[in-house]
């Protein structure tokens, strides 16, 4: 019965790397304690409450360590996302037409957040992206 319970640890392990969700994992870990249970018992019935509890436990167990280790909500922005936030400079008048502005040595198609115009020169801040034009307000 040992074999059964390796060759188990084994696909949990080749899942685990397919999903990386960090939970399969623990199943493997489950399933090569229930191997060594085997080792020294035939019960079935014991083989499996050992791999059933302690997969369990070590996913309950581990899930505050992981959790505090590794965080969600500190996302970089990137490519056109990281333009939020920053200061520019108005090249061609915003007006009910698009315009445009210069943001960190970029030039973007430009409209204002209130639809209210902003002259050629003004200093403005990029507030959001609507499709492939920042939506800016004056500073």
């Amino acid at each position: 019965m040992w074999l059964i319970w390796l060759i188990a640890a084994g696909v949990f392990f080749i899942a685990e790397i397919i999903t990386v969700g960090f939970l399969i994992f623990w199943l493997g870990v489950g399933a090569i304690l229930a191997m060594l249970v085997s080792l020294v018992t035939d019960n079935i019935l014991i083989q499996f409450a050992v791999f059933v509890f302690s997969s369990i436990a070590l996913i309950f167990l581990t899930k505050p360590l992981v959790s505090k280790y590794i965080s969600k909500e500190d996302t970089i922005p990137t490519n056109s996302y990281s333009l939020i936030g920053k200061k520019g400079k108005v090249i061609k008048d915003i007006g009910e037409n698009i315009g445009q502005v210069k943001v960190s040595e970029e030039v973007w198609s430009a409209i204002s957040e209130n639809s209210a115009p902003i002259n050629a020169g003004t200093e403005i801040e990029v507030l959001k992206i609507d499709g492939v034009k920042l939506v800016v307000k004056p500073v």
